[in-house]
């Protein structure tokens, strides 16, 4: 690991003196998490402990030594000093073969712009049969409704009544928190028109995306996933990332589910109902942009918005089976984002397929007069549809956290691996990642510092009861956090900083799986009180740390299913700023597995004209 044990700390070596080839020492160190599942009566009574001053603080103190805090974060001696964010420098001639966007482009001539860099193959016909199942795209929606085959106002009456069918029972499945149907049809209808004068604004007018509770999107109050957050903090305005679909003509469906504040990984809402997995309704989505992957899953949309703060675009996605994207920290302007974290969150995209998330990704990631400028105002988008072979490529791996999952999982990546060297003769490079564990609790430090200080002016004017259960034990332990302890994390950035600088002078990207475990069962006992699963929770989160604490963009993309038939995702980590490169390697394992897509259990077919229910 770097270190030197030294009686109760830990002594780290200074970065640059750490070797991260294969042959290193270094240990890798599994979570070792000691925390049971509980959920119902035992989160209630483990959290009245946690709060009470007699027990809670002794309670914390163990909790944080047989995690290991105390050991590898708390206590450690370290070299580095803190860097607070993770922000990096831009290089404008590092990306090959890509397009420039200009920054002073609107929102729908940045849409033009990456249409004309999708490959012709990406406008089939709504009636192909090139496939078993496939989703939807933005372009099958704009060419369905120039043609005058369907219109934005049918699709919208598809899509409310989806809406409530899914919602109510049988199935109950959670998606939403807030809808208006006479809002979506005043947009549908306004899109309409403007299909019938023959002025679209873009390729995205007419088009349904969803967008997480955790961003601000008139005309609804934004939640966070509770019951009381909105009534503190009012929502005024779009955020920048909806004002630029809302100028796309985007019709903007509503607010999704999501875990309670963010502070978990399933998506098991006790306030709002646990988001449950389109593939398999008796298991999670994942979280906490759980209604965001879900409906992209199901079909009511072909994008969604997500904020990921700790994994939470691309966990849902690769349970759900769908694209994932996380930008490099700064890419989008965060305004009008709830800011439960100042430094490890960014707003995502989910989407169906590569195309959809890259088309999204050049309507949100530019400037636009009304927001805070970006960190970078250079847009750069992959030719898609380059002709040229994408070889030389070298995906990092480090084997024992990548092998750190379940037997399924290892099996479809290992193969996934195998399947791009023999398609496109990408090269696996073994390395070492140095104190991976030691850089989750790092992380979970600070997200949960930063959570407990953004929240603390609401927490002081809240009683407590609204709540849930699992949320209030995640805010104890947050709000036990000390300045020590944050800075302590902040030097360890510095050290994954370096890391990983070095890591990308030997590949492109580094590649691993996106989570440890597929989807599980959404048990009975959670329903209610939501449920303490961190054993679970820490496999889920395993691959994507580095994405959020060192402010890196990822992309997972589906490749395969296990055994059950829920999905699998392989995780592509890059440089700063490389989004083009990673969308482009994205694209090219999509080609790879397109043909290989499962119609999810839960699925809205909204360009058939006789819709009339889940699963024609």
């Amino acid at each position: 690991m770097g270190l030197f044990k030294h009686e109760r700390r830990v002594v780290f070596k200074p970065a640059s003196q750490v070797d991260l080839s294969p042959a290193s020492t270094e240990v890798y160190v599994r979570a070792d998490v000691k925390a049971p599942r509980m959920a119902g009566f035992l989160v209630k009574l483990f959290t009245w402990f946690l709060e009470s001053r007699i027990f809670g603080t002794l309670l914390l103190y163990i909790l944080k030594r047989d995690n290991l805090i105390h050991k590898l974060v708390t206590n450690a001696e370290l070299e580095e000093p803190p860097v607070y964010a993770p922000l990096h420098p831009f290089d404008e001639n590092e990306e090959q073969g890509v397009k420039h966007v200009g920054s002073d482009l609107s929102p729908p001539e940045r849409v033009q712009q990456a249409i004309e860099c999708l490959p012709v193959s990406s406008d089939k016909e709504l009636n192909s049969s090139s496939f078993s199942f496939r989703y939807w795209t933005i372009l099958d929606y704009s060419r369905a409704y120039t043609s005058g085959e369907m219109t934005p106002q049918l699709v919208a009456e598809h899509l409310i009544n989806a809406i409530h069918e899914s919602s109510n029972p049988p199935l109950k499945m959670s998606f939403f928190i807030n809808y208006n149907a006479e809002d979506i049809l005043k947009q549908a209808t306004e899109s309409t028109l403007r299909y019938e004068q023959g002025v679209p604004i873009s390729a995205l007018d007419g088009v349904p995306i969803a967008v997480k509770d955790e961003i601000d999107c008139r005309p609804y109050p934004t939640t966070g996933g509770t019951k009381w957050l909105h009534k503190l903090r009012p929502c005024t305005d779009d955020a920048c990332c909806v004002k630029c679909l809302r100028q796309c003509g985007a019709i903007l469906i509503g607010k999704t589910n999501m875990h309670e504040l963010g502070a978990g990984t399933s998506g098991i809402n006790p306030h709002y109902g646990a988001t449950r997995n389109p593939h398999d309704p008796s298991k999670i989505s994942g979280g906490s942009s759980s209604g965001s992957a879900a409906v992209v899953a199901s079909g009511l949309c072909p994008v969604s918005l997500g904020v990921d703060g700790g994994g939470s675009v691309r966990m849902p996605a690769a349970l759900c089976g769908v694209v994932g994207l996380k930008p490099t920290f700064g890419r989008v302007p965060h305004s009008g984002v709830i800011p439960l974290n100042w430094t490890v969150g960014m707003v995502g995209i989910l989407a169906g397929t590569v195309e959809d998330a890259l088309i999204v990704y050049a309507a949100i990631s530019g400037q636009i007069p009304s927001c805070q400028p970006t960190l970078s105002p250079k847009v750069y988008l992959p030719l898609l549809n380059s002709t040229k072979p994408i070889s030389d490529i070298k995906l990092a791996k480090y084997g024992e956290w990548f092998n750190d999952c379940s037997d399924e999982i290892r099996e479809c990546c290992t193969n996934a691996l195998d399947r791009l060297h023999k398609q496109y003769g990408w090269k696996t490079v073994e390395v070492t990642i140095p104190e991976i564990e030691v850089m989750r609790l790092a992380h979970y430090l600070t997200i949960g510092s930063e959570c407990s200080t953004s929240l603390s002016s609401y927490l002081e004017k809240l009683d407590f009861k609204e709540i849930g259960w699992d949320v209030r034990t995640g805010l104890a332990v947050y709000g036990s956090f000390s300045s020590k302890e944050y800075i302590q994390a902040q030097r360890l950035r510095n050290r994954q900083m370096q890391f990983h600088k070095n890591l990308f002078s030997q590949a492109d990207v580094i590649v691993s799986p996106t989570v440890g475990v597929t989807a599980y069962p959404i048990l009975d006992d959670a329903l209610k009180t939501g449920e303490l699963d961190y054993i679970n929770g820490a496999a889920l989160i395993r691959y994507s740390v580095s994405g959020n604490f060192l402010g890196l963009p990822a992309v997972t993309i589906p490749v395969g299913y296990d055994k059950s038939g829920l999905p699998i995702g392989l995780q592509l980590i890059g440089k700063p700023w490389s989004e083009p490169t990673l969308i482009q390697l994205a694209f090219a394992v999509q080609n790879i597995y397109v043909a290989d897509c499962k119609k999810p259990q839960v699925y809205y077919n909204l360009l058939n004209k006789n819709q009339v229910g889940q699963g024609k």
